[in-house]
């Protein structure tokens, strides 16, 4: 489906830090956050196939879900504008007045939002809760939170197409786990994927990989693992520590990194470099994702 502006691939560049070169490691960023200003990095993967889908079933609406807070609900709203499709925001919890700057923004965008409470957004995709927003919205074509299904693994999955130097080891940030399961599908024998939980106690997050990857490839790959060590408190949350490791990263690199899911990675990358975990001569590639709309 055409959007304007769209930078695919997206570029690749190579980190210079002597943290990395005395471990005989050698770091490449795959900068998705360059995608385009309202679809960065995953949110544009996640969507194509879903927009495709939406369009070949003759659907004029989308309706999705996601905290107030919610950069995938931005994206959404950005989406159906470039592409001709209403929007629905459903979001987790009280009705916000005023509206904080992401909804606003959804909002700018032609999304209209509705509510649900924390009781009954957790049965979200239960037929009688769908049923009752298809009564008040009308049809539409539902796309998950955080756009993660089996059409997001597909469209995650041609990342790894993109990068052209050889490598090892690709790390990503891990929230719903559609972006993970696709890069690792898409890799070469002998590479290897690692997700970075932004979630505290994220070791769920194994499973619901696992089984996006049954839904898209009917199998589940072997190549990939979650770290569950850097979450830093938890989703949205951060630490003087991982303050201090952005503003640090931003002097050495001039790249301002998300501090949702971006900078987790990165730190924990650093950290297992240091730990030995990776053999000299190892070639990593780190995803980009971000920027955090928020930041």
């Amino acid at each position: 489906m055409p959007v304007p502006a769209l930078l695919l691939p997206s570029p690749v560049e190579v980190l210079d830090d002597e943290r990395l070169g005395a471990a005989g490691v050698r770091l490449l960023l795959k900068r998705d956050d360059l995608i385009h200003p309202d679809l960065p990095g995953n949110k544009w993967r996640k969507l194509r196939y879903n927009l495709e889908a939406a369009k070949a079933a003759g659907a004029s609406r989308l309706l999705t879900f996601g905290g107030a807070y919610s950069n995938h609900i931005r994206a959404v709203a950005a989406a159906g504008a470039l592409c001709g499709f209403d929007t629905v925001g459903v979001i987790r919890g009280e009705a916000y007045d005023p509206l904080n700057p992401s909804l606003q923004l959804a909002v700018d965008r032609g999304m209209r939002l509705t509510y649900l409470d924390r009781q009954t957004y957790r049965r979200k995709l239960d037929p009688d809760v769908v049923a009752g927003l298809r009564r008040e919205f009308g049809d539409f074509y539902l796309v998950p939170e955080g756009g993660s299904n089996a059409l997001a693994v597909r469209g995650c999955a041609e990342l790894v197409g993109e990068i052209a130097e050889d490598f090892d080891v690709i790390c990503c940030g891990v929230g719903t786990g559609g972006t993970l399961a696709g890069i690792a599908a898409g890799l070469k024998p002998g590479q290897r994927a690692i997700g970075f939980s932004s979630l505290k106690g994220g070791e769920f997050l194994s499973d619901d990989v696992a089984a996006l990857q049954r839904e898209a490839l009917g199998e589940v790959t072997a190549n990939w693992e979650i770290e569950t060590g850097y979450h830093f408190g938890g989703y949205a949350k951060s630490t003087p520590e991982l303050a201090a490791f952005i503003g640090d990263f931003e002097t050495l690199h001039g790249l301002r990194l998300d501090w949702v899911y971006v900078a987790k990675m990165m730190y924990g990358i650093y950290d297992l470099v240091a730990q030995g975990r990776f053999d000299a001569g190892t070639k990593l590639v780190a995803v980009i994702t971000g920027p955090d709309f928020r930041a």
